[in-house]
């Protein structure tokens, strides 16, 4: 039966504008003004409702196998399905670690199993993510993984990454890089900045992200291996990568809606503010904001890093570093920095949705025909405050409990059919 997706703003040709969409099977049929209803098609209306390629989260942690208490692959693409997302990308700190073909294909079999929306996994960069140890077989694992990451980790030792870049640029692959140097993290758990000097806690200073960027950076200019940067939260490092797009290095980066959002004085004594990095002053704030405008930071991704509630519950300096973020990412940003006239809607369509679609070769950036129909609809307008509580993810712990959001997904398809539809849909 074809779909009709009637009275929707869409998403087509790079811009918003008002389109019905008809779907036959998994592929988009038709995108016209007004497409006339037949009697077999199923119908939607999407009068105030914005159709889009479902978003692409390139940092997520399903935490299957091995930490199955705090999520599993079905909780983890429920909720991403329920924020919108077609596509999540799983890292590897998992149990065991995705390092050799065996480790892989277990998880791999848990996806096919489980998974309510496409999801595509991280290898590791080095045996058991040990870091400075063996590195893993690039070769045999480079068809069944999205990419290569210690993410958890920074490789702490030059030589290693300069090797595994040389291996991974000779696959035609990519290494997604957590950064950070341990020699300066001094027993730290938040930014070092003036809420850490205000309560006595102790810093993580902005030099163990940026420093070891800066030598990626190199290695890159060195081994031309496409390099993609996770999460930056400071300033220098959007320094730093856009100087390095400017020399035409194959360098991408991305960045969380809790950077983009807040600042270490609006943090507590809880939990839920904990992450690695953490959230920095309003300076880098901003600076990422300015990285986001000006296409330094090429994606926003929520590093949805989900923990017990008792993990979570132990203060600033002994909680697990990691929140939740799959089902308030588009919500938040679209009620901090779109409603506030801060970017326009288009760009945070862009960097949650397109860029990665394209710069990581997913496929569908557009709501056009001949497209596979894994999209979202997007309610823009409604006002709510963020309650845990309704998550479908296991974690509760995200900075925004209480906060005020603004719209959110109402409807995900994956090959033209419905894996999540709201209650609100039509109302």
């Amino acid at each position: 039966m074809k779909h009709l997706l009637k009275n929707g703003m869409v998403f087509h040709g790079e811009h918003i504008s008002r389109q019905d969409v008809l779907l036959d099977g998994g592929v988009i049929a038709e995108v016209s003004p007004n497409i006339v209803p037949q009697a077999c098609y199923s119908i939607t209306d999407c009068q105030n409702l914005l159709v889009i390629p479902g978003f692409a989260d390139v940092h997520v942690h399903l935490r299957e196998p091995g930490f199955s208490v705090k999520e599993t692959i079905h909780t983890g693409t429920m909720a991403a399905a329920a924020g919108g997302y077609t596509i999540v990308c799983a890292m590897p700190n998992l149990n065991p670690v995705p390092d050799s073909v065996e480790h892989l294909q277990a998880q791999l079999d848990i996806i096919a199993r489980d998974a309510v929306v496409r999801v595509l996994p991280y290898a590791s960069i080095t045996v058991g993510q040990k870091g400075d140890g063996a590195l893993v077989d690039f070769a045999a694992l480079k068809d069944m993984c999205f990419a290569f990451s210690d993410d958890g980790k920074g490789v702490q030792r030059r030589e290693v990454m300069r090797e595994a870049m040389q291996r991974v640029h000779a696959l035609g692959g990519m290494i997604a890089a957590h950064c950070e140097v341990d020699s300066l993290l001094n027993g730290g758990y938040i930014h070092d900045g003036e809420y850490a000097r205000l309560h006595g806690h102790r810093g993580i200073c902005s030099a163990s992200e940026y420093e070891q960027i800066a030598r990626d950076v190199e290695l890159v200019r060195e081994t031309g291996c496409r390099y993609h940067v996770c999460h930056i939260s400071c300033r220098e490092s959007v320094d730093i990568i856009r100087r390095a797009k400017a020399e035409g290095l194959p360098v991408t980066c991305e960045t969380g809606p809790h950077y983009l959002t807040m600042c270490d004085m609006d943090i507590g004594e809880d939990g839920r503010f904990k992450m690695n990095p953490p959230i920095r002053s309003a300076a880098d704030r901003d600076a990422l904001v300015e990285g986001l405008i000006d296409g330094t930071i090429d994606v926003i991704a929520t590093d949805h890093a989900p923990h017990t509630a008792q993990e979570k519950s132990r203060g600033l300096e002994k909680s697990l570093m990691g929140v939740v973020g799959l089902e308030t990412a588009f919500p938040i940003l679209n009620e901090k920095l779109v409603s506030t006239g801060i970017i326009p809607l288009e760009l945070l369509i862009e960097k949650m949705s397109i860029a990665p679609r394209r710069i990581f070769g997913f496929g569908t950036t557009d709501v056009a025909a001949g497209q596979r129909a894994d999209l979202a609809v997007l309610d823009v307008d409604t006002r709510y405050t963020v309650d845990p509580e309704t998550f479908l993810s296991k974690g509760r712990a995200t900075p925004f409990a209480g906060m005020t959001a603004r719209g959110g997904n109402r409807m995900t398809m994956i090959d033209g059919r419905i894996v999540w539809q709201s209650s609100l849909l039509g109302k």
